[in-house]
């Protein structure tokens, strides 16, 4: 099938209901392209070697992250100490995994952990500070700059031809949100990063209000330009950018950008994709009215669609004061929004093809502060569900008083290779630097996945 009667498949009604509509079969649908996809390659014999089999099977596989920015204590989530001086308040509950207790604040997922969930009590970032975790431990500054997760993850999922969005990131709507570059390679793997609008703060405070936003901006034409305006100014810039790079193809910084702006109008095509209003109201109800249910609500939207990377901010967790009030409030959320999410995938059919993954740039400390605190602590709890992973398990452990991790460290390069090999991804690959010719591996040379978490 060629590119063209490709797109023009993926723009039939029958085939775009699926997104907003009643929901289709999603493995009969895959199972029919790969017929589709077979028959116009006349029935080479390419399609029954494995290697190709791997391709295809990974390219249908999706990662959703639920960032919880500032930095979640995994004593109020999923390892809890009650009845220690470093526990808190609050209470733990059986799971439905024998022998394995999580805070009280989580009973919807209690109830769902042997179903599609593993959980890693042991992740150490090494840094117990506001340096974000998304680009594995590796520097944010210097000659080189490294892709981060989802950079990485959609440079290896990504269909290129496809005109969906490669990676989408909802900043977080409060506190700090991280950035992922894509680094070396290139302006094309950057994700479209969704940020919040603002408004000017009303007396007497002095801080702004955020707006949330569900979709990035420009996705409609300004009044007054048509649709043939637009296309007219883009074949004018593609013709000043075919004289400009004569003599410059060798410019992978410009042919990258150039990738970016070709895709445009393959991201206002796709604007729907980002509208809620085409959910049914009892989906948009499940998920509820807070800005971190739709957020994860129109990530699912793209997952089922088949953006290969998508990230959702839920923060702040920054709790140097108040940490049990402010876990009391968001804690049952995101046991709401994540146990609705992974029930949603499933029923769809999208979890075997889709990992969710939900972490922090670290943890909070044993010690509970004057303030009735917790500070910053570089070990922390994980959790891995769906695609590739092994329910139920539960990886790692720390001391009695959540001090230190007493069985199965995991490094975040590890954390990496996990997340890698879970959605078919090679951890060992080496990408290039184009600026010097240094391979780059994926996840640093030695490091070895959780096993123990994977199918």
């Amino acid at each position: 099938m060629s590119a063209e009667t490709r797109t023009d498949f993926m723009n039939r009604p029958s085939f775009q209901r699926g997104f907003d509509g009643p929901l289709q079969d999603r493995r009969a649908f895959l199972g029919g392209s790969a017929k589709a996809f077979a028959a116009g390659l006349g029935g080479l014999s390419l399609l029954k070697s494995p290697l190709m089999g791997d391709v295809l099977e990974r390219k249908q596989k999706r990662v959703l992250v639920i960032f919880l920015n500032g930095g979640a204590s995994q004593f109020e989530t999923w390892d809890p100490k009650p009845g220690r001086p470093t526990g808190g308040p609050f209470i733990s509950i059986p799971t439905s995994v024998p022998g394995y207790r999580i805070s009280e604040l989580m009973p919807r997922m209690a109830m769902r952990l042997h179903k599609h969930t593993a959980v890693i009590r042991s992740l150490d970032t090494k840094n117990g500070d506001h340096i974000s975790t998304l680009e594995g431990g590796k520097p944010t500054t210097g000659v080189l700059r490294y892709p981060g997760l989802g950079a990485m993850i959609a440079h290896e999922l990504a269909a290129p031809e496809s005109q969906l969005p490669h990676s989408v990131v909802f900043s977080n709507y409060i506190g700090q949100s991280y950035y992922e570059s894509a680094g070396f390679l290139g302006s094309r793997w950057d994700p479209i990063d969704i940020k919040p609008g603002t408004l000017e703060a009303v007396p007497p405070f002095t801080i702004p209000q955020s707006v949330l936003r569900l979709a990035p901006e420009g996705l409609t034409l300004p009044g007054g330009l048509t649709d043939s305006n637009h296309l007219e100014r883009g074949e004018l810039r593609a013709l000043l950018n075919r004289e400009f790079v004569a003599g410059r193809g060798r410019d992978s910084a410009l042919a990258s950008l150039n990738s970016s702006y070709s895709r445009v109008r393959g991201l206002m095509s796709n604007a729907k994709l980002f509208d809620l209003e085409r959910e049914p109201q009892r989906i948009r109800d499940l998920y509820g009215p807070t800005p971190f249910g739709k957020q994860a609500l129109v990530a699912r939207r793209l997952i089922e669609a088949g953006v290969p990377y998508v990230r959702v901010n839920r923060g702040w967790w920054d709790t140097h004061g108040q940490n049990f009030e402010a876990h009391n409030e968001m804690v049952p959320e995101l046991d709401h929004v994540m146990s609705v999410l992974l029930d949603d995938l499933q029923e769809r059919g999208l979890l075997e093809q889709t990992l969710v993954v939900t972490f922090s740039e670290m943890g909070r400390t044993p010690h509970i502060n004057i303030n009735q605190g917790r500070d910053h602590f570089p070990r922390t709890s994980a959790t891995l569900s769906g695609c590739g992973i092994k329910p139920g398990t539960i990886y790692g452990k720390t001391d009695e008083d959540g001090n230190d991790i007493v069985e199965g460290r995991v490094s975040l390069q590890q954390f990496f290779a996990t997340i890698f090999k879970a959605v078919g991804i090679d951890h060992t690959k080496e990408n290039v630097n184009p600026s010097d010719g240094r391979p780059v591996p994926l996840t640093d040379y030695g490091t070895d996945p959780v096993k123990e978490v994977l199918v």
